[in-house]
């Protein structure tokens, strides 16, 4: 009888690879016990004024938080730092997808960023509205930028805010100044949305807009252009150049329909490219104009004032509206009124009145 061959398997177990002698196990368990340890309200807070990323980054996260654990520290790092606040230039940046605002601001930062200047970007991240999730990808497309050590960048996601404006971008942007960054940049989703969350945290508001896709004739209609403080033409190079001069001239027409601002300037139309870093010293010219001229009449400080009273406002709108539908009763009466309307007992309207005369203790 015949012996059978074996056959070695192309699949076959290794044996594992052991620890080399040269790891000291001491030392990891100090980086392990460094870890574990969490720093307290004030070690944050004067780490933050040193200008530590770490620190800022937890703090960030801490108010970004919906544990009602983290909120009592929360706000007391957000008072902390009010103090060293409001020392900053904060401009908005908003456009459609495919503007180019993510290539914008990598051009722009690191142009600013050779000025001298530290530079905080708050990149909002739309979430989806079904897992509710966000891929929170801006470093990734901002490469060189994220290696500047004079830039901080900070991606949050939208969540259900509006304008696609993190829920706490406001108190965010407070401890970026605290940490010494003197311009903050805030990029907005760009879906379509109200911008008007954005345009009451900032400054300067600008728009990014494209050449030949139809914009110039939004340039008649209220709403975000009137809003802006500039509009900035993006992708103006190449053969897109010719139709980019045209946009130019439709939009400083546009532009002149509307009546004139409260901070007397007159917004500026310009042309960029942000892949060929072509127009960038432009923009910033522009906004130091806008910032120079605001200050010296004085609506620059007038207009912080309002955007805090509508922030107080905000607030009170958005802890309202937690405290009502997190209470217990009415998460049970909602869900009865839910089933009376379905069955055609009731309306929406008159299940809303319901509910709301309940007035449960909040």
């Amino acid at each position: 009888m015949t012996k059978k061959t074996s056959h070695k398997k192309a699949l076959q177990e290794q044996a594992g690879v052991s620890q080399p002698e040269t790891i000291n196990q001491a030392i990891i368990d100090a980086i392990r016990s460094r870890r574990d340890v969490k720093p307290t309200t004030p070690q944050i807070i004067e780490r933050i004024l040193k200008g530590d990323i770490t620190a800022l980054s937890r703090a960030i996260t801490l108010i970004e938080s919906k544990n009602k654990n983290h909120a009592d520290q929360a706000h007391a790092i957000i008072k902390g730092c009010l103090p060293y606040a409001n020392k900053s230039v904060r401009i908005g940046i908003t456009g459609v997808p495919g503007v180019g605002k993510s290539t914008f601001i990598e051009s722009f930062g690191t142009y600013l960023s050779k000025a001298g200047k530290k530079i905080a970007v708050l990149a909002i991240d739309p979430s989806s509205s079904i897992t509710k999730g966000s891929i929170l990808g801006d470093k990734t497309r901002m490469e060189d930028l994220v290696k500047d050590t004079n830039v901080y960048i900070r991606p949050s996601p939208s969540g259900e805010s509006l304008g696609g404006v993190a829920r706490k971008t406001r108190e965010t942007i407070i401890l970026c100044e605290a940490a010494g960054f003197d311009t903050i940049l805030i990029e907005t989703v760009g879906v379509g949305q109200s911008e008007t969350a954005v345009h009451s945290m900032v400054d300067f508001f600008l728009l990014l807009k494209l050449a030949g896709a139809g914009d110039e004739l939004q340039g008649i209609k209220r709403g975000i252009i009137e809003m802006a403080d500039s509009i900035a033409i993006n992708k103006a190079d190449g053969e897109n150049m010719k139709a980019a001069k045209i946009a130019k001239v439709e939009f400083n027409r546009a532009l002149h329909l509307y009546p004139a601002k409260d901070s007397e300037w007159q917004p500026k139309v310009l042309l960029c490219s942000a892949l060929h870093d072509e127009g960038i010293d432009t923009v910033w010219e522009t906004i130091i104009k806008y910032v120079t001229q605001t200050q010296s009449n004085g609506y620059f400080e007038q207009r912080r004032h309002e955007q805090n009273k509508f922030w107080l406002i905000e607030t009170i709108k958005d802890q309202l509206h937690a405290d009502f539908f997190n209470n217990e009763i009415i998460k049970k009466a909602l869900n009865v009124q839910i089933a009376l309307i379905e069955a055609q007992k009731t309306t929406p309207f008159a299940a809303a009145d319901y509910l709301l005369q309940l007035k449960p203790e909040l």
